[in-house]
C-alpha cells in the first residue's frame, strides 16, 4: 500500500504582482497629480474665469457620474469579497453591475460632451477662442482630464470584462479514475484526476495485468465553489485599479463642478 502527496497548483509570486500594480498606480497618481498642480496654478492666475466657465457645466450630471461610481467601488469591493468566500454568484453579479456603472458614466459624459460640443465650447472652437484666456484654459483642462479619466474608465471596464470571463469560466474539479474488472484482460491501468475540461491534472502510477483487484477508496469534502489565490491576485489588482480611477474622479468632480 502506497500513498501520495498531491500539490495542484504552481508557485507563483502573488506578493511581486501586488507590488507591480502598485507601481502602475503610483504612475497614474504621478500623472493626474501634475495636471492637478497644473489646474491649480491657472486658477490661481485666473480664479474668476474658472468660476464663469465652471458655470456652464452640468453639476446634475456630474453628481450622478459620482454617485454611479461610488456605487461601482462598493460593488468592486463585494465581487472581492464573494471570491474570498467561495460565492461565485455574488461575485458575478457584483462585477457585472461594477461594468454597468463604467458602461452608464460613460454614456452619462457622452451626453455631456455632445452637449459642450453642440455649444463650441471646446478646445479650438472659434466661439472658445473669443472667451477670456481663463476660460479657455479651464475648458482645455477639462477635456484633457476627464478625457483622460474616460479612457481609464474604458480600460477599467475592458479589464473587468475579463475577469468576469475568468470567474465565469472557472472549472469545477471532478474526479475520474480508470479501474476495471478482470484486469488480466487488459495492459494495465492508472488513477487520474481531471478537470471539467477532461485535462488531466495528475495521474498515478500503472498497473500491470498481473493485479487482478484495485480497491479505490476517496474522501470528498464538501465545499463552496472557491478559486484559486491567483484568481484573488487578479481579480483584486483589477479592484485596485478601479477603486483609483473611481478615486481620480472624486477630484475632479469639485475642481470642475462645484468651484462655482
Amino acid at each position: 500500500m502506497s500513498s501520495h502527496s498531491i500539490a495542484l497548483h504552481a508557485h507563483k509570486d502573488y506578493r511581486g504582482s501586488k507590488l507591480g500594480i502598485w507601481l502602475f498606480l503610483i504612475t497614474e497618481i504621478t500623472l493626474f497629480g501634475g495636471m492637478f498642480l497644473l489646474y491649480s496654478i491657472y486658477r490661481s492666475e485666473y480664479p474668476q474665469d474658472f468660476h464663469h466657465a465652471a458655470a456652464e457645466l452640468n453639476t446634475l450630471v456630474g453628481t450622478v457620474n459620482t454617485l454611479i461610481l461610488l456605487t461601482s467601488s462598493l460593488t468592486m469591493a463585494l465581487s472581492i469579497a464573494g471570491t474570498h468566500h467561495g460565492n461565485r454568484k455574488l461575485a458575478l453579479w457584483m462585477l457585472a453591475i461594477t461594468i454597468l456603472c463604467g458602461a452608464a458614466f460613460m454614456v452619462n459624459k457622452y451626453f455631456e460632451w455632445g452637449a459642450k460640443f453642440q455649444h463650441h465650447l471646446y478646445p479650438g472652437s472659434e466661439y472658445l477662442l473669443a472667451h477670456p484666456k481663463g476660460e479657455i484654459l479651464f475648458y482645455g483642462l477639462y477635456f484633457i482630464m476627464t478625457g483622460i479619466h474616460g479612457i481609464h474608465v474604458l480600460v477599467g471596464m475592458v479589464l473587468l470584462t475579463v475577469m468576469f470571463i475568468k470567474v465565469l469560466n472557472q472549472p469545477n474539479a471532478k474526479v475520474s479514475f480508470v479501474a476495471g474488472h478482470g484486469l488480466g484482460e487488459i495492459e494495465g491501468c492508472r488513477m487520474a484526476f481531471v478537470d471539467a475540461s477532461d485535462k488531466v491534472v495528475w495521474k498515478g502510477d500503472e498497473v500491470d495485468g498481473s493485479v487482478e483487484r484495485i480497491d479505490v477508496k476517496t474522501k470528498f469534502w464538501p465545499v463552496k465553489k472557491r478559486f484559486h489565490v491567483a484568481d484573488f491576485n487578479q481579480l483584486e489588482n483589477s479592484g485596485l485599479y478601479w477603486h483609483i480611477v473611481d478615486i481620480i474622479w472624486i477630484f475632479l468632480f469639485p475642481l470642475f463642478y462645484l468651484i462655482t
